[in-house]
Parts: structure tokens; C-alpha cells; sequence
């Protein structure tokens, strides 16, 4: 077994863990891709057969490769507060499937998520593309990699006007989606219904802006590190310091290239209007 601190270890620690992610998806996720029953949580989300077995596979060999408490999107609210306590803040952290309703119904959309999170915040993470075989990974303080690749914003911030923005309107202030909706600053926008991978299209370059009113941890554990070691920058509505507040939901405003940031930031507080209590640090 691994012992990490080490950044020698924490890299064999991370391609280990990115080993398990795929075999899990192989064997737990993609059999069931489009062919699989489905039922309603008592929050209104989709779970199936695929999000409870590979969970259940996760949590067993997460343990193995490092003995720590792990959050799953499937336990309920008190065995993740629970292993959230036991761990002090040191645990692994997954989404079996994000993007379940893409998934059951058939869109190439979802991805397993896993992080290791040491004293609150992500250490290493992986969020994987199954459909397309895609793996974005990242470990503090050594970048972020799509496939092996190195990712990173570029040398030039695109305009404001001129990007490509992924909004949930779902989740946003009413003040704030109609301000969108009546004269939104950038030229188009998507919504994925995928919020891990929503983080690495962004830290790809295949998004410029990022907004989100209300994420939960495994939503944002690994997709957040995957973005910051990249380059880009994320804060919330609340805060200049993202991983500031609660760690069981933030909201989310956030940018591929940092020079954006500042022009996004304060079109976002703008028109927050009297909703906007943001802390600077």
C-alpha cells in the first residue's frame, strides 16, 4: 500500500487510483449504459442499478489502495456526515455516476468521480468520461492531465462577450437568471446536467465561464482540484475564497483563464443585486 506525502507516492497513489476508476466503469457502469431500471431519491435525483454497484466496488478498493473514510453520493446524509467526522476532514470522496439522468437516458454525458481530500480539501482527483474514455486527473501542486496531457489556459483570456459560458439555471438566484436571460454578457451557454465533468470542460478550455448556485462535496472534490491545477480560478457567490463556508454545498462562479476571472466575478456580483453577502476571504 501507498503511504502518501511523498510526492514520489502520491503520483503511484493517483495512477493507481485512476486504474481502479476505469476498471470500475467497465465492469460496474458501461454494461448498464442505456439498459438499466432507475428510481427517484427522496431529493428527486435518478439512482440505479450502476450508481449503487459501482459505489459499493469503489468503496472496497478505495480502502484497499488507503485505508480512509469514504463519502459516497448513495449513503445517506448521516453515514456521510458520519465518515466525514471520523476521518476529520481526511477522506475519500465519490460520485459513482454524475450525470445519471444522462446516462439512463442515453446522452454520453456522466463520469465517475473520486478525490482524496486531506483536512478538508483535495489532495488528488479523477473524474472519468467512460463513453468518450476520457480521463482528467489532478494532484496538488503537479497540474492537471487529460489523457496524459498536460492542461493549462493559454496565453490569451478570450473577451467576455466572445465565451462560451456553462450556467445551471436550476440552481441560481431568480435576480440573477434573469439578468442572464435578458442580457447575459458572454455568447452562449451550456448546461451538461454533469457538474464533475462541467469542472473539466472547463479546465480543458472547452468552457470559459462556470456558474452553479448549489453543488454538494463529491460534485465539486475532484472537478474543483482539476480546474485550479490547470490554471483556472473559482470562487463562489458567497466568497472570494471558494473552500471557505460550508464543504456540504457551495455555489460556484469560476473561469479557465485567471484573467478572466476579475470581469466575470464582478458582472456575477453586479447582478446579485441585494442577494450578494459575499466575505472577501
Amino acid at each position: 500500500m501507498n503511504h502518501p506525502g511523498s510526492e514520489m507516492a502520491d503520483a503511484a497513489l493517483l495512477a493507481d487510483l485512476c486504474a481502479v476508476v476505469r476498471r470500475v466503469a467497465r465492469d460496474e457502469v458501461m454494461p448498464r449504459y442505456r439498459r438499466v431500471g432507475h428510481h427517484r431519491k427522496s431529493d428527486g435525483t435518478l439512482c440505479t442499478e450502476a450508481d449503487l454497484g459501482a459505489q459499493a466496488v469503489l468503496v472496497e478498493r478505495l480502502r484497499a489502495l488507503l485505508p480512509l473514510p469514504v463519502i459516497g453520493e448513495e449513503m445517506s446524509a448521516e453515514e456521510q456526515r458520519a465518515a466525514w467526522e471520523l476521518g476529520a476532514g481526511s477522506v475519500w470522496c465519490v460520485d459513482p455516476v454524475d450525470g445519471t439522468s444522462n446516462f439512463v437516458h442515453g446522452m454520453p454525458w456522466f463520469a465517475v468521480s473520486v478525490a482524496l481530500l486531506a483536512a478538508g480539501r483535495p489532495r488528488l482527483g479523477v473524474v472519468y468520461a467512460p463513453a468518450t474514455d476520457e480521463m482528467f486527473s489532478a494532484l496538488r501542486g503537479r497540474g492537471s492531465r487529460l489523457n496524459g496531457e498536460l492542461l493549462g489556459p493559454g496565453p490569451l483570456a478570450p473577451e467576455l462577450r466572445s465565451a462560451m459560458a456553462n450556467v445551471d439555471f436550476r440552481r441560481i438566484p431568480p435576480v440573477l437568471g434573469q439578468a442572464l436571460a435578458a442580457r447575459a454578457p458572454y455568447c452562449s451557454h451550456r448546461s451538461l446536467g454533469a457538474a464533475t465533468l462541467e469542472w473539466c470542460y472547463l479546465a480543458a478550455g472547452r468552457l470559459d465561464l462556470y456558474l452553479h448556485g448549489g453543488q454538494k462535496l463529491w460534485d465539486y472534490a475532484a472537478g474543483s482540484l482539476v480546474l485550479e491545477e490547470a490554471g483556472g480560478m473559482v470562487g463562489s457567490f458567497e466568497r472570494e475564497d471558494f473552500w471557505g463556508g460550508s464543504e456540504w454545498r457551495r455555489s460556484v462562479v469560476a473561469t479557465h483563464h485567471p484573467d478572466l476571472y476579475p470581469v466575470w466575478r464582478q458582472w456575477v456580483d453586479d447582478h446579485l443585486g441585494a442577494t450578494a453577502t459575499r466575505v472577501a476571504a
